[in-house]
């Protein structure tokens, strides 16, 4: 069995790839970890499913969640004072040997993302622009195996459909489907070297060229 520890386990991609594993991987035990566990009560009876009530900002309870994991998914943004989330799961990490990390990020890190739109998701992302750009270097500094995950602004749309470009390219698309991003993740909790040691933007290439997100 593949044990995820998937951190901020409610959010709304969280919840795809969490039904997306139980459905199309069986050998994957997903231990959820989120403020409150009644928010996915409806999973508590899956005897793949492990339910953890914590904060991610405490150090112990994410280290006694950590414990035996294979996979860790960090499913939201860190945009925390001093990265505490990211630090907390690296040093946790490395205390129980785990060594395959996948973090959540947005678009915009590199000023990889050109024109008009460029120019505009820099201003809506400022405020936590830095503490993004930082949790992407502790993990590329970590010695862990790691994925950065630089998402656009999501919709809601049903499709499947994506363009990946790495650290040194230049940003396709402006949007994307969350069922996108879920689809990168489930691929690399099957394929623990798909898309290693890398920090990729996932987006729509349809929507390349818009000068504001498509809805």
């Amino acid at each position: 069995m593949t044990k995820v520890l998937v951190l901020g386990a409610n959010g709304q991609i969280a919840r795809i790839v969490e039904e997306r594993l139980l459905k199309e991987q069986p050998d994957v035990e997903l231990t959820l970890f989120l403020r409150n566990s009644q928010r996915l009560a409806d999973l508590d009876d899956n005897e793949n499913v492990t339910l953890v009530d914590g904060d991610i900002t405490d150090y112990d309870a994410v280290n006694a969640a950590m414990k035996g994991q294979d996979v860790v998914y960090i499913a939201m943004v860190d945009h925390t004072k001093d990265n505490v989330i990211t630090k907390n799961v690296i040093k946790s990490m490395k205390e129980n040997n785990v060594g395959r990390i996948i973090e959540s990020s947005l678009l915009g890190l590199y000023h990889e993302v050109p024109g008009e739109f460029g120019r505009w998701n820099d201003e809506m992302v400022q405020s936590g622009l830095a503490a993004a750009i930082n949790a992407d270097k502790l993990l590329s500094e970590s010695g862990l195996t790691y994925t950065t995950l630089r998402f656009p602004w999501l919709n809601d749309r049903d499709e499947v459909k994506y363009t990946i470009t790495h650290r040194s390219d230049q940003y396709v698309g402006v949007s994307g489907s969350r069922q996108s991003m879920a689809d990168v993740i489930v691929k690399i909790i099957a394929d623990p070297e798909y898309l290693k040691n890398d920090s990729v933007g996932i987006a729509n290439a349809d929507t390349q060229g818009e000068d504001r997100p498509v809805y």
